[in-house]
């Protein structure tokens, strides 16, 4: 990897415009809301993806190429497969015009990093254009050669990629389907059948001209990629509860080498517990469900499996509405007492009427 810069070291905290508007999200997009993104004041947060600092990493980067690995940050819902930290791999490739004499030597070089990539035996699915003018448009800045031969080096370097994690002795299969990114235009996912299912492993795509604008490169075309780490481990080595990378449990370590994939082994689950939170939703103060999912992990942590909605109810002659979740409570590594689940419960109502002024049933 001698023309890729590794960046490792970043600090989690970025700003709004670092993690949203340097790559082009819209004002409204959900991501930037309070109830998705954990804010520290009215421009900081903590990143929710690592290109939060790919202008940075194009701005700095010595070589044509860099990587990311960093831990990232979003409030979502509580289940097996969803953790407030979870961990993105990500990469870009970058060509500057002004290294070439003319279009016809771009293009020169781009068929020689093609073709200088490592070949691999995968079984490749892509059916699609290079771009499509409506589900899938290239830039205008580019010429129609240009976007293809950037998107080949893009998909033969993420097919090497993926060869390189799923390992096997027959010819792996992959496929490539068209996507939508803020960042990226156009834009793929590869997926990989695996265990007789296919499976969402990457998003890519040809960076937009205004990122790289931002980034002082408007001479420049090239290609990213991002991938969550977490899922993708949770795949590989039949890793149920996406809160067994965080037990200090030797069981669960011990059963990994490195280079090596195996299947977790189930050690001895301890029992867990139901309890029901319902309330009359307050018209006047909403609460996002979110915002329900932070009260809880605040309340008792990773002794939470999941928070799952159970029950919807509409008082017919007064209109009121009411919500019902399920919190099952279980521990990776003790068993819990009635006792103390009964004290995060509680704490878990408390707070509902007292941050969000609900009225409890």
């Amino acid at each position: 990897m001698g023309n890729y810069t590794f960046f490792n070291d970043f600090e989690p905290f970025v700003t709004k415009y670092e993690n949203f508007d340097a790559l082009g999200f819209p004002e409204d997009h959900p991501g930037r809301s309070k109830s998705d993104t954990y804010y520290l004041n009215s421009d900081s947060l903590l990143r929710t993806h690592t290109s939060a600092h790919e202008v940075e990493c194009f701005q700095t980067s010595k070589t044509a190429g860099y990587l990311i690995s960093a831990d990232v940050y979003r409030r979502d819902e509580i289940d097996k497969t969803h953790y407030p930290v979870f961990h993105q791999m990500e990469g870009a490739r970058i060509w500057k015009k002004s290294d070439f004499s003319s279009q016809e030597e771009l293009i020169n070089q781009l068929e020689k990093d093609i073709e200088s990539l490592p070949k691999t035996n995968m079984i490749v699915e892509d059916p699609n254009p290079p771009f499509h003018e409506e589900r899938n448009p290239k830039q205008d800045h580019m010429t129609d050669r240009e976007t293809d031969l950037v998107a080949q080096h893009l998909k033969r370097t993420i097919e090497i990629l993926v060869s390189q994690v799923f390992q096997t002795d027959e010819p792996l299969r992959v496929r490539w389907v068209e996507a939508y990114f803020p960042w990226t235009a156009p834009s793929w996912e590869i997926e990989v059948w695996w265990e007789n299912e296919w499976l969402e492993c990457c998003g890519c795509g040809v960076v937009r001209k205004p990122v790289l604008d931002t980034s002082g490169l408007d001479d420049t075309i090239g290609w990213a990629f991002g991938v969550g780490l977490d899922r993708l481990a949770m795949l590989l080595f039949g890793i149920p509860d996406i809160r067994l990378f965080w037990t200090l449990d030797p069981r669960f370590k011990s059963q990994f080498m490195e280079g090596q994939i195996s299947k977790f082994k189930p050690y001895s689950k301890y029992p867990g517990t139901m309890r029901d939170v319902s309330y009359w939703i307050n018209e006047d103060r909403s609460i996002h469900e979110n915002d329900l999912m932070e009260i809880v992990r605040n309340t008792a942590g990773d002794l939470v499996e999941s928070v799952k909605l159970i029950d919807e109810f509409v008082q017919p002659k007064t209109g009121r509405k009411s919500q019902c979740y399920r919190i099952h409570y279980q521990s990776m590594e003790r068993s819990l007492t009635n006792e103390e689940i009964n004290r995060y419960n509680d704490e878990v109502r408390d707070t509902l009427v007292k941050d969000f002024g609900l009225e409890l049933r």
